[in-house]
């Protein structure tokens, strides 16, 4: 009798399972709306009259102040004063009145406000060296407001992205962490699947309208709020229950000189701002592209790339235990890359020129096992390559530099893709050459330093190519 009354509801697996699908569900939903323009760029632009440059402007602000403000920080420090009870109720909070506003700033309300006006009149910075912001001087004013939203957005799924971890952790630890981590992130992917095909569908309905997929998306975000509250409930048991919280390493600034000083810092840094500055700034650009070279609608494009996510959700357990068991971590992450250059070099030249669903498909599920092999493999190498001391804030830096690459490449490949097609005004017109192969050189600059890591873990005996565990 004893025993049961002590008995934690961590252990019980049907209330552990239920606390992570209350979590996953959250972030499955900021899945969701974070892509929920994406497949919807022609729509942007030919009823909201957003040019690639200024869609690309908007699709960069999310990470804005957790690069400039360093958001993601303060949200670290909230997060071990709080807890997790209070910073995940805060952060949907966040996300809730962040997609609010971008869903305002799309509507035909807003078009027909005087608020728009106001907008016009307003942060019209020009477009000099020193505007490091979304804004720029002729950016449409519903661009400009979704901007504003999508940045306080991305600090509530940025929040909340570490504060589902540390849940994780807490009810988790001793049971089955690894699979619930990994069912959690197969979980947000498939977030991506369903918003390729959603969206549009949405849109599509007579008549078409860009605010109507986002509005099914913020009432998700609600939903998802309200799984925060919920868990909320729980969480407050289990700390009555003597549960205490994992704290992880917390980020100091006397440590930023060492972790900078550090060779192998830069290297990790580097190689996963060029991985995912590839890869979720394509996300941005993959319908619209397929739109293009295919001359599809946005649903039927939305059907051929949903198979990216699913494809690399499936994978990445198989991929983390092989890493777990066999090792090969420095060899993941060049075949990565190199597979990565291929499938970017495809959509450039092989999939204009043929216009083949098959080739492009293909292209599509390698481009998905490679978004599997290099996360499976750089995240569980920088506790190898880095001090155990230095450990906490050399992550956190390392995500500050990857926001960087997530916040400028899809304004980047915006202001390419405006530059190389003249005078186009037709969005299903545009030729995504170029934009392409820039995506393709960032892999090429992934993979040199891919080969680079490897000869320093051959000379130095990180382990990168030996097995996690340890026989």
């Amino acid at each position: 009798m004893n025993e049961t009354i002590q008995k934690k509801m961590s252990d019980s697996p049907a209330l552990r399972w239920t606390a992570l699908v209350l979590l996953a569900s959250a972030m499955f939903f900021a899945y969701i709306f974070v892509d929920i323009l994406s497949p919807l760029q022609e729509i942007l632009q030919t009823q909201r009259g957003w040019d690639p440059q200024a869609y690309g402007h908007f699709a960069g602000s999310e990470p804005f102040l957790n690069v400039f403000v360093f958001f993601l920080i303060f949200a670290g420090i909230i997060l071990d004063k709080m807890g997790v009870r209070f910073t995940a109720i805060l952060s949907g909070g966040v996300m809730v009145l962040g997609a609010a506003i971008n869903w305002f700033a799309v509507t035909d309300t807003f078009e027909a406000s005087s608020f728009k006006t106001f907008m016009d009149g307003i942060l019209n910075l020009p477009q000099a060296w020193w505007n490091v912001t979304p804004w720029y001087d002729g950016m449409p004013a519903s661009a400009k407001l979704s901007a504003i939203g999508f940045m306080i957005f991305g600090c509530g799924a940025e929040m909340a992205g570490i504060t589902v971890s540390r849940g994780i952790v807490k009810w988790f630890t001793g049971h089955e962490m690894a699979l619930a981590m990994g069912i959690e992130m197969a979980i947000a992917r498939v977030g991506v699947a369903v918003v390729m095909i959603g969206s549009p569908a949405l849109a599509s309905i007579a008549p078409v309208s860009v605010s109507r997929p986002v509005a099914a998306s913020l009432l998700l975000v609600c939903i998802g709020l309200i799984c925060f509250i919920v868990y909320g409930f729980m969480d407050k048991k289990l700390d009555a229950q003597g549960a205490e919280e994992e704290k992880d390493d917390p980020f100091k600034i006397s440590d930023i000189g060492k972790i900078l000083s550090l060779r192998m810092f830069w290297v990790v840094a580097l190689l996963c701002v060029l991985y995912y500055s590839a890869i979720f700034p394509f996300q941005k650009y993959a319908i619209n592209m397929l739109q293009c070279n295919l001359h599809f609608t946005a649903e039927q494009a939305g059907y051929v790339f949903f198979v990216f996510p699913l494809g690399a959700a499936a994978v990445t357990p198989f991929l983390g235990n092989f890493l777990d068991r066999k090792g090969k971590g420095a060899t993941m992450l060049i075949l990565g890359a190199m597979l990565m250059i291929i499938c970017h070099l495809i959509f450039a030249f092989v999939v204009p020129a043929t216009q083949s669903v098959v080739i492009t498909l293909a292209a599509i599920i390698v481009l998905g096992i490679s978004f599997s092999l290099v996360p499976a493999a750089l995240w569980p190498s920088v506790p190898k390559l880095i001090d155990g001391k230095l450990l906490g804030s050399a992550y956190a830096l390392i995500f500050w530099i990857q926001n960087i690459g997530l916040y400028a490449f899809p304004m980047i490949i915006g202001s390419v893709l405006k530059a190389s097609n003249p005078g186009v005004e037709d969005p299903l017109k545009y030729n995504y050459t170029i934009p392409m192969v820039v995506f393709a050189m960032l892999g090429v600059a992934a993979l040199l330093l891919g080969l680079y890591l490897k000869a320093i873990d051959k000379k130095g005996g990180y382990g990168l190519e030996e097995p996690n565990i340890k026989k």
